[in-house]
């Protein structure tokens, strides 16, 4: 990564996930809203199946790298395995952060604790910073002293025999479709992705929108009275233009 890029994401980790979708798209009427997508009809942004591990760690930023995990298949036995996922975010642009979609039949879905300890430190060891999977994955505690963000369905402590299904291919997981390559920023709130290409203007308009929400706070916070609050808000939705 450049300096530039480096200084880049760390702006970008300094804000929430929650404030990153405001300016990407979901205020399309918002001039701080960038509209790259159909806030209703595009799955740009995670769901309430994915949950945070680790609250505390605050937000991550990195370029997706995705995978598909499912059972063994004797038809394709031998031919992927979880060193070309490692190959794969080596060749990335860095920071990383890997995208699994996990397709298990419904009664080993619960149940299958795809990444522990072995295959995060792995990753880490190759500029991954976070892992987002539709599954469970396990060694949370261990993978905590490693400061590894995880969005994921849950936690389990065990798995079967598992296999790499694909490699840097279009995935979906917990509602957000996402392609190699793309950005996501992801938190407690859940995960957004947007093109790598749009990132400087992300935090140029999340800044703002930041300093927009702070002035409108403070006098929100002084409010009595339901005029005085309406007045705040100018009598408009979030984000309407001020007149």
């Amino acid at each position: 990564m450049s300096n530039a890029d480096d200084a880049l994401f760390a702006e970008l980790r300094k804000i929430d996930t929650p404030t990153i979708t405001n300016v990407v798209a979901t205020y399309p009427k918002n001039p701080l809203c960038l509209g790259l997508y159909n806030p209703w009809t595009e799955n740009w942004y995670t769901d309430t199946s994915i949950r945070c591990i680790y609250p505390e760690m605050g937000a991550v930023i990195g370029y997706a790298v995705t995978c598909v995990y499912g059972l063994p298949d004797p038809n394709f036995a031998g031919r992927l395995s979880f060193m070309d996922v490692v190959d794969a975010l080596d060749a990335m642009k860095k920071p990383t952060i890997l995208v699994i979609q996990q397709k298990w039949p419904p009664e080993i879905m619960v149940k299958a604790g795809l990444a522990g300890e072995i295959m995060t430190t792995s990753m880490q060891a190759v500029g991954c910073v976070g892992l987002l999977s539709n599954g469970p994955s396990r060694d949370v505690d261990a993978i905590r002293r490693l400061k590894f963000q995880m969005l994921l369905g849950g936690v389990t402590a065990g798995h079967g025999e598992m296999a790499v299904q694909a490699v840097n291919v279009p995935v979906s997981v917990g509602g957000m479709d996402v392609a190699p390559g793309e950005l996501i920023h992801m938190d407690e709130n859940g995960a957004v992705k947007f093109p790598a290409d749009k990132a400087e203007a992300v935090l140029k308009n999340a800044k703002a929108v930041l300093e927009d929400e702070a002035v409108k706070l403070a006098a929100l916070r002084k409010a009595k009275t339901a005029a005085e609050i309406r007045a705040i808000q100018g009598g408009g939705q979030y984000g309407a233009k001020k007149k």
